[in-house]
């Protein structure tokens, strides 16, 4: 295929991911079969911040200057859309941290199971979730390691650097447990639970509750997974589930809440691809920057053909309402604020934070980009006062 004519400007221009899907989104969903959630996504990321949401016209009270504000498309996909997400997030898991040491765990599923999971998203992910909750709840509570109950906080991620499909769920955990008599328990320095040990547990937890899924026939076995009906190829993906060394990763812990709140920022609204990363984007190829891990992590730019970059971004669309953060033990919601006290009590440090109230958008970016957003940004004297609509092009679609 020839390149899309451009301008020396247009070559320059920054490329987006709206872009992406403004210029080839329309062209992909005629030719695949999509989910609506997989739709909305790509309606609500190429609409986000243009006239087609609407918004509201800015005139400086100073210089008389003009600006025009457009509506977020607040869908959970789009890179321009979690920054104040993260920021408030964040501000409500800094009054559940507790001053302790933190760990950094990454359990990763197999390749083969990638198939069966973009067929079965839902399930897949939420056994994901139960595999790895229920083999750190059954560690922690093992007196030969800590002998209590942890707190965890889990988030899920579909995705490698290149955008290829690679299921894993990051688990902070705080480096001890809440004693069944109150006491805290303080994990061996430098070690919290055996790697080796984790990784066997989580396997056969997950493997048997997929088989559970499969007997059930829970999971749609269609596609690529449509021999997965008769009972020897059942059989042998079992088999062959064992024969694999699955991969449990633990970094060093963190030295206090600084850190923690560090990690949590980077990875929990992190979307498959950001902005930042897009390269450039022509007819032939979209091209993007990632980290080549098997290689020294070195920096390169991938090229793939526009089809190819829709189809492995729309890997990772989530199911409409599920969860990719969830918290387990002491965090878990319905006894949360119970056993954080008794957790702090134990640690002699009852004074927790307290809960902070929503931030504003004013607030938010001035604290963190030092930006008034009600300066103008012309004469840097006079306030902008919103005189007028921006009336939506088209019907605003719930976010996901």
């Amino acid at each position: 295929m020839g390149a899309h004519p451009r301008t020396a400007d247009a070559a320059r221009a920054k490329v987006e991911l709206a872009n992406v899907f403004a210029r080839y989104g329309s062209a992909y969903q005629a030719t695949h079969r999509l989910v609506p959630v997989q739709y909305r996504a790509i309606a609500a990321i190429e609409a986000c911040r243009t006239d087609a949401l609407g918004g509201h016209i800015e005139r400086c009270e100073a210089c008389a200057a003009l600006r025009f504000h457009y509506h977020s498309c607040r869908n959970r996909h789009c890179p321009k859309c979690q920054t104040l997400a993260k920021e408030r997030w964040l501000a409500a898991r800094q009054a559940e941290l507790l001053p302790v040491p933190y760990c950094h765990l990454v359990f990763t599923l197999p390749h083969q199971l990638n198939a069966l999971a973009q067929g079965n998203p839902r399930a897949l992910y939420a056994l994901l979730f139960e595999a790895v909750s229920a083999t750190l709840i059954e560690f922690g509570a093992n007196p030969r390691w800590l002998g209590g109950e942890v707190a965890a906080t889990l988030v899920l991620h579909s995705w490698g650097q290149t955008l290829s499909q690679h299921l894993h769920l990051h688990c902070l955990i705080a480096a001890g447990a809440l004693a069944p008599d109150g006491h805290w328990i303080t994990a061996r320095r430098g070690f919290l639970f055996p790697i080796k040990a984790l990784s066997t547990v989580f396997r056969g937890k997950f493997v048997a509750g997929l088989q559970r899924l499969i007997r059930s026939g829970t999971l749609k076995l269609a596609g690529a997974c449509a021999a997965l009906a008769e009972p020897h190829a059942q059989r042998h993906l079992v088999n062959s589930l064992y024969d694999t060394d699955w991969v449990v990763y633990a970094k060093q812990p963190f030295a206090g809440p600084a850190q923690v709140l560090d990690y949590l920022g980077r990875y929990t609204h992190r979307v498959a691809i950001s902005n930042n990363r897009l390269v450039s984007l022509d007819d032939d190829a979209v091209r993007f920057r990632y980290k080549d891990y098997a290689h020294g992590n070195r920096r390169k730019v991938l090229a793939l053909e526009p089809a190819e970059f829709i189809r492995r971004f729309l890997l990772h669309v989530l199911p409409a309402g599920f969860m990719r953060i969830r918290h387990y033990g002491i965090l878990a919601n319905r006894a949360k604020r119970e056993k954080l006290a008794l957790a702090r009590m134990a640690l002699n440090h009852t004074s927790a934070a307290p809960s902070p109230q929503p931030e504003s958008v004013e607030a938010f970016w001035l604290r963190v980009a030092q930006l008034d957003i009600h300066q103008c940004p012309h004469c840097k004297t006079g306030r902008m006062i919103v005189v007028g609509p921006i009336i939506a092009q088209r019907a605003r679609a719930p976010p996901t």
